[in-house]
């Protein structure tokens, strides 16, 4: 992708176009990010042009949902960041978002672990079942084949 250039001024543009190619999503949720406030791109008539900020904090935002964050906790972490108080704010609570998920995610994945081990133990059950059932038939296939002898 090759991004509009513009002056020094106003940097490096990209059109919604672009910046759905580049991240393989829908130009529709693009819009939807920016009806939540997570971008602001300026408008040129209904033409919008993003900048390399709402570049930034849409390749955040789609990070952010990897991590399984909310919408809600990606703008409060892009409004704690552009607050006068700084940077150190927006990490302290980022980090705290973050450490939630990771508990998260640990737990989900203790519970699919969980989970696969029951579904083995069932499946070694049901195997077993098969086998005596199938040694049964064998042994009464054979007997009844003996008994016309």
């Amino acid at each position: 992708m090759k991004p509009k250039q513009h002056n020094a001024v106003n940097g490096t543009t990209y059109t919604i176009s672009q910046l759905a190619r580049e991240f393989g999503v829908t130009t529709r949720a693009i819009r939807f990010y920016e009806n939540r406030g997570l971008l602001a791109p300026r408008r040129e008539g209904q033409k919008r042009i993003y900048s390399r900020r709402d570049r930034t904090r849409l390749k955040l935002t789609l990070r952010g949902k990897r991590l399984g964050m909310t919408l809600a906790e990606i703008k409060e972490v892009f409004d704690l960041y552009d607050m006068a108080h700084g940077e150190e704010r927006q990490l302290e609570r980022y980090l705290e978002i973050l450490q939630a998920k990771r508990a998260m995610l640990l737990q989900q994945r203790q519970d699919l672990e969980d989970a696969l081990a029951e579904l083995e133990e069932s499946m070694g059950h049901c195997r077993g079942i098969l086998e005596q059932k199938r040694e049964r038939e064998e042994q009464e296939h054979r007997a009844s084949g003996q008994a016309r002898i």
